[in-house]
């Protein structure tokens, strides 16, 4: 028998429950290409493989299945896991699964086949992280764990959080210092995990110290983004704020606290930071000095996922459905309608999205009108400004769903 997930977020997500398409304000989506329907469970996490030739979903029906890209046909069904898989990630010949069975679990992406099974944690396993050659685990048993991919065996545990480990994210020393500071020293991985204690650590991988404690939230830390050529990091928590860190002294720098719900996600885009919140907005922060320059308004439940592409914001919710914003204007393009239940993640590849819902199904939509419509609001916009020598009303024309605080200079640019 399937069991129910007790999610990693379990206090942002409590009380959602079974949703319908609601209503909204712009036209909804008719861009579907497909909906997956093999899983017998809900999709808890997808991924994407770095050739994007693959994606991996992990789900209650204690099966994680891999899907090509190209045609969106499940090609492998990976079996082993006696409980729900919490969390799933995707390299191009290697999955990698965990699970609330306490283990990890690494499969051949080409023959579906079970490689290894890494165990030791003593609880449900909720966040892996995969490093080149390190795996890297987040547990509820307050402790994160480290594994040689390739022959499975333990090379590090973290323990000194008290209470369940939420989050992972890495860096390595080569990161954060200038070639001077680094020349003739060694070079170090670092993992920084986020706990239900309210704290985020920065642990040396190899020795397993800690180098770093970050206390100040109030709440569990729900998320965490790192700006690493800045040295700095940002930690969303269900004590409504995000915090921004200096990463080498540990101190911290800055509250961002317009949200009034907890912060589920972050995503770093240049200096912009965009966040989802249980208060139902998404918003972008200038990362420098905490301002909040735009806030996106319509869905109708929590932001549980969001994602930048081309201008455009992607954000998926409790209330069943996903939205496309416009960056720069707060536009609303789209409502992508069709989910009965929370979506969980959200992918995009080759101008397609994809979208995993606790309802089972993975639905795949076509968005390359969406990118063009951005570009070309980009283009149109830069015109306009130019043609208006300086007037700000024009800015302030169409916007569907968006509270903005004007600010010229906040134009979202794509990570390369």
């Amino acid at each position: 028998m399937v069991k129910h997930m007790s999610p990693p977020f379990a206090t942002a997500h409590a009380g959602l429950q079974r949703m319908g398409s609601g209503s909204s304000t712009c036209g909804t989506s008719n861009t579907l290409i497909k909906v997956c329907r093999d899983h017998k469970g809900g999709i808890n996490w997808l991924s994407l493989s770095p050739d994007g030739c693959h994606l991996l979903t992990a789900s209650e029906d204690c099966t994680a299945r891999l899907w090509r890209t190209s045609d969106h046909q499940c090609c492998k069904l990976l079996q082993g896991h006696s409980s729900y898989i919490t969390f799933c990630h995707l390299e191009n010949e290697a999955a990698f699964t965990c699970s609330a069975d306490h283990t990890v679990r690494k499969w051949e992406v080409s023959t579906g086949q079970c490689l290894t099974v890494y165990t030791g944690h003593t609880s449900i396993v909720n966040r892996i992280l995969v490093v080149r050659n390190l795996l890297f685990s987040g547990s509820y048993d307050r402790s994160a764990r480290c594994w040689d991919t390739d022959s499975g065996r333990p090379l590090q545990e973290f323990q000194g959080h008290r209470n369940c480990i939420l989050v992972l994210t890495h860096f390595s020393s080569s990161d954060i210092l200038e070639e001077l500071d680094i020349e003739g020293n060694e070079m170090k991985e670092f993992l920084v995990t986020g706990s239900t204690d309210c704290t985020v650590k920065i642990w040396e991988a190899f020795s397993g110290c800690c180098y770093q404690t970050l206390r100040g939230h109030l709440g569990a830390i729900l998320c965490i983004v790192l700006d690493t050529p800045n040295r700095e990091l940002f930690s969303g928590s269900t004590d409504y704020t995000i915090r921004r860190w200096n990463m080498v002294t540990g101190d911290q720098l800055k509250v961002f606290r317009d949200h009034q719900g907890s912060v589920i996600c972050l995503q770093m885009v240049g200096r912009h930071l965009y966040s989802g919140s249980v208060d139902r907005t998404a918003k972008c922060w200038l990362s420098d000095t905490g301002e909040c320059s735009r806030t996106y308004k319509s869905h109708k439940h929590s932001i549980s996922t969001l994602k930048y592409h081309d201008g455009v914001l992607f954000t998926g919710s409790g209330d069943a459905c996903a939205r496309a914003f416009n960056t720069k204007s707060g536009t609303l393009h789209q409502v992508f309608q069709g989910h009965t239940f929370i979506i969980n993640c959200i992918q995009i590849h080759n101008n397609v999205l994809y979208t995993a819902s606790h309802d089972g199904t993975l639905r795949v939509w076509d968005i390359k009108g969406i990118c063009s419509q951005s570009k070309h609001h980009k283009k149109s916009s830069l015109r306009s400004r130019h043609s208006q020598k300086g007037s700000m009303p024009h800015i302030f024309h169409n916007k569907v769903g968006c509270s903005m605080e004007v600010n010229e200079d906040c134009e979202p640019v794509e990570l390369t």
